[in-house]
């Protein structure tokens, strides 16, 4: 695999920043690309000011080996886009000229990803001056929205406010009739700043602002933070710790794809299902809260291990709840799988390749659906998954169907692992001491939230503190594979297809 010139590291391994190989551009560009091109995976790309230039930083994932590798380069206020040549590249270099004012000359779509003022005042990739004020949703002079011109062409806009109790997100569809030429997502309506909150802690409010990039993956975001601060301090909690961490972001993953499986039937009028899961749903919601008495496990992680215990009598209750809840789960599923009308609206609806989700980058449910056996809780095993291994859920059609039936399968086999661990909590502390950061270090953790892979990256100066902190949700590989299922479909089966990714805006904007 071409990383001949990048530095390997295990994941929640921290490497002195002088480590990190700095190239030329054209070396850094030729890197990437070859690497993904030969089965490389691009897990991050971003950029920040180092002596009065932008310096990016990639971080690419060998899955076979295990390995992530990181390179450096300087880039100009213009520079050759890696775009074209590596389509997964397409949103971090949208990112990156939105925040840093550099222009990835050849970009294909290149518009704002979140409308924020850059953070180099003076730069703007756009041309705009300082004083040119940036509403969500407007785009620059020069990236209007993407049109299909014709004869009964016609455009259907959506959003960005809905009907419904969800997050602001314009959705621009191109139809002949009802049928779905092109659909363009424009989110980045609730830019919050959470990512940017970060540099210069950790300080009190860090952990804080982590579990509410995405609300419904408080555990997973959480998780990845303290994985990086822990490493960077050579702190290790116990492996009673890590269990409860395990167990804490299965049922995340088993109330949201419960959620969800309720909310696919229910958009294709299937209440039965849709009347048990939100129950069921509801049973994984209150076995987290009995740990923590927070339903989506705020205040559970925290650095050096977590906030509560579980003792014998607490993990009797939780066995109680979810092994009732786990039946239910197959028979409100099993439902689905024997109604053939249901299957009718399944199968063949919102079909994603193998070889666009490979291009794309496509992460989670939504990539193992469409056949990549990707998953770090097996790829880039940590904590608790070192010693307990969960089957990776593939299917190979790429559609609905596939995206439902990997989340029901995943449901089935976090749960075998809740309860095992459940009934042999491992001994030891829930705590340890996290003393101060390595300095001028930096290090890549990734977790396998319930949308897919989560990826956190520090780096620290000189004094330990975070110099920059870099959040990846699932959801920013992901949105474009919910525009690319809608090609060719029928404009009605937006929102089945949308449920069937159930992305988050948040996550996105942050």
């Amino acid at each position: 695999m071409a990383t001949a010139q990048a530095t390997r590291l295990a994941h929640n391994e921290p490497i002195p920043l002088a480590d990190v190989p700095h190239l030329a551009f054209g070396g850094f560009r030729d890197e990437v690309v070859e690497s993904v091109r030969s089965g490389g995976r691009l897990v991050a790309l971003f950029g920040r000011p180092v002596d009065g230039r932008i310096r990016l930083y990639a971080v690419l994932a060998l899955d076979d080996e295990g390995e992530l590798a990181v390179l450096s380069a300087d880039v100009p206020d213009r520079y050759p886009s890696l775009t074209p040549d590596c389509p997964s590249a397409h949103m971090f270099e949208r990112e990156i000229a939105e925040q840093w004012g550099v222009v990835p000359e050849g970009h294909p779509w290149l518009k704002p990803v979140r409308f924020h003022a850059s953070y180099r005042p003076g730069h703007d990739a756009w041309g705009r001056s300082s004083d040119t004020p940036i509403l969500p949703g407007v785009q620059p002079a020069g990236t209007e929205f993407y049109r299909v011109e014709g004869q009964e062409v016609h455009e259907v806009a959506v959003g960005p406010v809905h009907a419904g109790v969800i997050e602001p997100g314009a959705f621009r569809f191109q139809c002949h009739g009802e049928r779905v030429f092109h659909l363009e997502i424009a989110l980045g309506f609730q830019h919050r700043g959470i990512e940017k909150a970060l540099w210069e802690g950790p300080n009190r409010k860090s952990l804080r602002l982590v579990e509410q990039i995405a609300g419904d993956t408080s555990v997973g975001h959480a998780t990845a933070y303290c994985q990086a601060v822990e490493a960077l301090a050579g702190a290790r909690p116990s492996l009673r710790a890590q269990a409860i961490r395990g167990i804490a972001l299965e049922l995340e993953r088993m109330a949201n794809h419960t959620g969800d499986l309720g909310a696919l039937a229910n958009d294709v009028g299937y209440l039965p299902t849709a009347s048990y899961c939100g129950r069921i749903r509801g049973d994984f919601l209150n076995s987290t809260a009995m740990i923590c008495g927070n339903r989506f496990g705020r205040g559970l992680v925290r650095p050096g291990g977590v906030g509560y215990d579980l003792d014998g009598e607490l993990l009797d209750r939780m066995r109680k709840r979810v092994e009732p809840a786990l039946v239910d789960v197959n028979g409100a599923a099993g439902l689905l799988w024997d109604s053939l009308s249901v299957q009718a609206r399944f199968e063949g609806t919102g079909t994603v390749s193998r070889d666009d989700a490979l291009a794309l980058g496509l992460v989670g449910p939504a990539g193992r659906s469409s056949g990549l056996d990707r998953d770090v809780r097996l790829d880039y095993p940590s904590g608790i998954y070192r010693f307990h291994y969960i089957p990776i859920s593939v299917q190979a059609t790429g559609d609905v169907f596939a995206r439902a039936y990997v989340r029901y399968l995943e449901v089935r086999r976090s749960g075998q692992f809740v309860l095992e661990q459940a009934s042999q909590l491992p001994e030891g502390p829930t705590n340890v001491e996290v003393g101060p950061l390595t300095p001028s270090s930096l290090v890549v953790s990734l977790v396998e939230g319930w949308r897919g892979e989560i990826c956190h990256v520090a780096i620290t100066d000189d004094a330990g503190a975070f110099a920059h902190y870099k959040v990846i949700d699932p959801s920013f590989h992901n949105w474009i594979g919910l525009s690319l299922s809608l090609r060719d479909q029928g404009i009605s089966d937006f929102p089945l297809c949308n449920k069937s990714f159930n992305l988050s805006y948040c996550g996105h904007d942050l």
